[in-house]
């Protein structure tokens, strides 16, 4: 499945996270993720699917957060989506109609990115 959607600014939130849960995301994803993710608008909601997603239970860091993982590819870079339990249930900070990709690398660096751009991301069926 292809979703395209535009660029948007985050919060900033998420590079927080990846440092202090630097090695539980490294053990769940098998790569090391750059601090920050890349923020999509689609013009619908995505629900992430049951099947083929990575799990980062609230319980294993002593959060209040789980997070959903789900492999995906951004122009040729292998990524993640990453959901909150909140932003699937539409009670977080982003709608569905976000979605936040993190890679190895800084994507919007790697792929020149700015906000408004379009870009496509494919994911598992």
């Amino acid at each position: 499945m292809i979703l395209s959607g535009t660029v948007r600014s985050g919060k900033g939130d998420f590079s927080y996270w990846m440092g202090k849960l630097h090695a539980l995301y490294t053990e769940k994803t098998g790569v090391t993720l750059y601090p920050g993710s890349l923020n999509i608008e689609l013009a619908a909601p995505y629900d992430l699917p049951l099947e083929g997603v990575t799990r980062v239970e609230k319980e294993e860091y002593g959060g209040r957060v789980s997070v959903s993982i789900l492999p995906c590819m951004v122009s040729g870079i292998h990524a993640f989506i990453m959901r909150t339990d909140q932003n699937a249930d539409g009670s977080g900070d982003h709608p569905r109609t976000i979605i936040e990709v993190a890679a190895q690398v800084r994507l919007r660096e790697a792929l020149g990115l700015s906000d408004g751009d379009i870009v496509t991301v494919e994911v598992p069926d």
